[in-house]
């Protein structure tokens, strides 16, 4: 267990705090279908009422059609005067109500399965779709691990649990409380002595379930956790296949799968071993009442006499319909074992579900948002100072990101007291050592973090006290607009583009997406990507392969330009958008940045300092303070960090920014 624990998933800790799950599912889920179900459950009902008349109608015709001499023709619940007489008459009537008997369990059973199955899926598309939209409100925190895999177990796995649990385990629940109520009724109208014998062994079975639910409970949160680690681990080694082959790695990756592999076949042994004791012992009890039935009511029988401390009598009629019902209720009995098996992984795959959805989300719109018309591109930086909190950027892209976070104390500031302006039309660029914080000022401004941003009960640091100061568009602070106008109004272009799985013309279009071919044609042309898309076999048509891989970097680069030429956004901001092409790719791409650029303001990242020279304004980082500021020739002419760094990127393309040291302005 303390191997399992190490590895918990981001939303273990809520979780944990999800009470009556199933419950809460009926409430929130159920309500509002409830004529579904309630189809469903009367017509389940009705068919294992009707499939009840067979055995009765049996046992009324064997003693008084059968058997010489017999008693008189009768049925529970039917008044005699409705019956036939004569003894032919009461055979005919037996097989047609047989007969109708069966036909009515057949409609009804097909009844209960399209409602009930309607009922669950409805239900399991809604959770889905659900689960997915909170996914997308929720903070970038919450993908710190970036557990794929395990968000994919509860969109996958998790709902289907649900599913079966609604539509099988559900129905069959109300089909053993039918059919063993409805037994136990018949059971004592026909003999009531003999119908204790036979169900001695419920109470039985009852303990038995109860011990096997208290103790399978555990084991199935187990075995949920282990599959999410494993779709995770999946994920994670075919994500990076082009890493592990080229470090020839493939034997370290087949280990770590094999390793989780091995601990979801551990977790669900140890649920299989449990269930395989807990299914037999039903099964026998149900069996062991099936043949003491057969034991005492042969021996009245036989006997012509009640045996033991019995009295009266049992016609043999009686005796097969206790026969027959007894084994009615051996099937619905030994079927709690998989009532209380998909109960068991309902109850553990909603909690996790609720887990999921409970999760707070901070960075959303304010109550009473400040409308944002006609953006002019006015954007200020007021005395900000920030922390992860211990907790790495969540949806870290760049080796940027990550070193901010990684490297950051969960009781330090990632940037501290940063201020600066950026007037409409101006450019801004960021530079400093990986590390500095120059992604972290960034994505402030795209509120994917805000600056107040309280931590949840599950990650409360010491660093909530850091946070101080105001990122604003036009005067307004970010955290007072809607953040649909806020990202409306910035074009982002990263260092790492990602490309969906689609066409190019879909990919440009992206956030657009009933925009004609002709404009995307112009955002290409103005990104440089044209020429190279139209000589491609199918142009704009042509798949470009999951995250692009179909593509040079180059050429995803370009895309991801026409992209946000095609957003057209009055703010840009480009982070280090030209760090992993070749140097005539580069210049295409430049050109195209230039292009773009123009009228708008500009916030730029760069390593290579001849892709900024012409900024309006240079801010130097290090350690995430500004501790230069000017425009090129300025900080050429003081004759500090960066005259030197550019100096040594002049006469050599080895040098990096990380020649950089620390200090304050």
């Amino acid at each position: 267990m303390s191997s399992h624990t190490e590895e918990e998933t981001p939303f273990d800790a809520y979780r944990e705090q999800v009470d009556r799950p199933l419950t809460r599912l009926f409430l929130e889920y159920g309500r509002g279908r409830l004529h579904l179900f309630s189809v469903g459950m009367v017509a389940n009902f009705v068919a294992r009422m009707a499939s009840l008349v067979p055995p009765l109608i049996l046992g009324a015709a064997i003693d008084a059609v059968f058997v010489d001499g017999g008693g008189e023709f009768s049925i529970p619940v039917v008044p005699n005067a409705w019956l036939p007489t004569g003894d032919l008459e009461q055979f005919w009537f037996s097989v047609s109500a047989i007969a109708l008997a069966f036909v009515i369990v057949a409609v009804f059973t097909w009844i209960y399965g399209v409602w009930a199955n309607l009922f669950a899926h409805e239900v399991m598309h809604t959770v889905r779709v659900d689960c997915f939209a909170k996914m997308q409100r929720l903070d970038m925190t919450f993908f710190d691990d970036k557990q794929t895999g395990e968000v994919m177990a509860v969109l996958n796995n998790d709902t289907q649990n649900l599913e079966r649990f609604l539509d099988d385990a559900l129905m069959n629940s109300a089909r053993l409380l039918v059919m063993v109520g409805g037994i136990a009724a018949v059971m004592f109208y026909l003999n009531p002595q003999l119908a204790l014998i036979t169900l001695v062994a419920v109470p039985a079975m009852f303990a038995f379930t109860v011990w096997f639910m208290r103790t399978v409970e555990p084991r199935y949160v187990r075995q949920r956790a282990a599959v999410g680690w494993l779709n995770t681990r999946l994920e994670n080694s075919l994500s990076g296949m082009a890493l592990t082959k080229t470090t020839n790695s493939e034997t370290y990756e087949v280990g770590r799968v094999r390793e989780a592999s091995k601990r979801l076949f551990d977790d669900t042994m140890a649920v299989l071993r449990l269930s395989y004791l807990y299914r037999p012992g039903m099964e026998l009890l149900a069996g062991i009442a099936f043949a003491v039935t057969f034991l005492v009511g042969g021996l009245w029988i036989v006997t012509d006499s009640a045996p033991g401390p019995l009295t009266g009598t049992l016609s043999l009629g009686d005796f097969v319909t206790f026969l027959f019902l007894t084994q009615f209720i051996v099937a619905p009995l030994a079927e709690v074992s998989n009532i209380v098996d998909q109960y068991e992984n309902a109850k553990a795959s909603s909690e996790r579900v609720f887990g999921l959805m409970d999760i707070p989300v901070f960075v959303t719109d304010p109550e009473d948002p400040v409308e944002l018309e006609s953006v002019a591109g006015h954007v200020e930086y007021d005395g900000v100072t920030f922390g992860y909190g211990g907790l790495s950027p969540v949806g870290t892209d760049s080796e940027e990101e990550r070193t901010e976070s990684e490297g950051a104390d969960s009781s330090e500031p990632v940037i501290s007291d940063i201020s600066f302006v950026a007037e409409p039309g101006e450019t801004v660029a960021l530079v400093g050592p990986t590390g500095a914080g120059k992604s972290t000022i960034l994505k402030l401004l795209l509120r994917l973090y805000d600056v107040d941003e309280p931590r949840s009960s599950a990650r409360q640091t010491e660093s909530d006290d850091v946070d101080e100061g105001a990122v604003r568009i036009d005067g307004h602070d970010v955290r007072d607009l809607r953040l649909a106008d806020v990202r409306g109004a910035i074009g982002y272009v990263s260092q790492d583009t990602f490309l969906f799985d689609g066409t190019i013309a879909d990919n440009i279009r992206y956030g657009r997406f009933d925009a004609p071919e002709e404009a995307v044609e112009t955002a290409a042309r103005a990104a440089q990507a044209h020429e190279f898309i139209a000589e491609l076999p199918e142009g704009y048509e042509t798949r470009v392969g999951e995250r692009g891989v179909k593509l040079s970097g180059g050429q995803r680069q370009r895309i991801a330009l026409a992209r946000t030429v095609f957003q057209d956004p009055e703010i840009l901001i480009l982070d280090e958008a030209t760090s992993a092409v070749d140097t005539k790719t580069e210049l295409l791409i430049q050109r195209s940045i230039d292009h773009l650029t123009e009228d708008r303001t500009t916030l730029a990242i760069a390593h290579r300092l001849s892709t900024v020279r012409d900024a309006d304004q240079i801010l130097v980082l290090a350690a995430g303070r500004i501790v230069e500021r000017g425009t090129h020739e300025e900080l050429l002419e003081r004759g500090d960090r960066y005259a030197t760094l550019w100096n040594a990127q002049a006469g050599s393309d080895e040098v990096t920014l990380d020649a950089f040291t620390d200090g304050g302005e």
